[in-house]
């Protein structure tokens, strides 16, 4: 019996919340930039799922609404890579 090969670890999370955390909020954060967008929501980068346990942690406490984490980075082996477009700036 084969194994398959192991998913490569993706290179961080974002995580979207409602509402627009003011970059003074960075250090309650552990330092995490965070980026208030346009619609009135804030995505925040962490570098590990160590870090966004944490991060999911100090989300519950302060209580805005969680709209979704996402895995950024490695795709695992075998996927094509993404197809890109500049319809405007990268997200962090």
């Amino acid at each position: 019996m084969s194994r398959l090969p192991a998913p490569r670890a993706p290179a961080g999370y974002r995580v979207h919340v409602e509402g627009r955390l003011d970059p003074g909020w960075s250090a309650w954060f552990d330092g995490l930039a965070l980026s208030p967008e346009a619609d009135g929501t804030t995505n925040i980068v962490v570098p590990d799922q160590a870090a966004l346990h944490g991060l999911l942690a100090k989300v519950r406490d302060l209580g805005p609404v969680l709209i979704s984490v996402e895995a950024i980075g490695p795709k695992p082996r075998g996927e094509p890579p993404e197809q890109t477009t500049t319809a405007g700036p990268p997200l962090p």
